[in-house]
């Protein structure tokens, strides 16, 4: 499976909801191992994004999926990267060689 980081920010119907944002999240996790994502970790952040989950999934595609239908809610904007792991590194950077 590969890594993902992904950064939100409240929207601001995220912001009018703030209460709701642990259930919201808890809704996310349920929804994201639907799509056979697994979040590794979720925190609450301070500074340009509210939030940053790490998640393992199938591929680009899925955690793709997952990120449009939770954004389809209106509640948060995201922008979500692709981690490699140093044992995945190394295996690029042989390539690259």
């Amino acid at each position: 499976m590969a890594t993902y980081i992904a950064l939100l920010q409240y929207t601001d119907q995220g912001v009018r909801n703030f209460k709701e944002t642990t259930r919201r999240a808890a809704a996310a996790k349920d929804a994201a191992a639907k799509l056979g994502v697994k979040f590794n970790e979720l925190f609450w952040t301070l500074g340009h994004y509210d939030l940053a989950i790490v998640a393992e999934a199938p591929d680009d595609e899925t955690i793709t999926a997952l990120m449009l239908k939770l954004a389809a809610l209106g509640n948060v904007k995201s922008q979500t990267l692709r981690a490699f792991r140093p044992n995945e590194m190394e295996a690029i950077l042989s390539k690259a060689a």
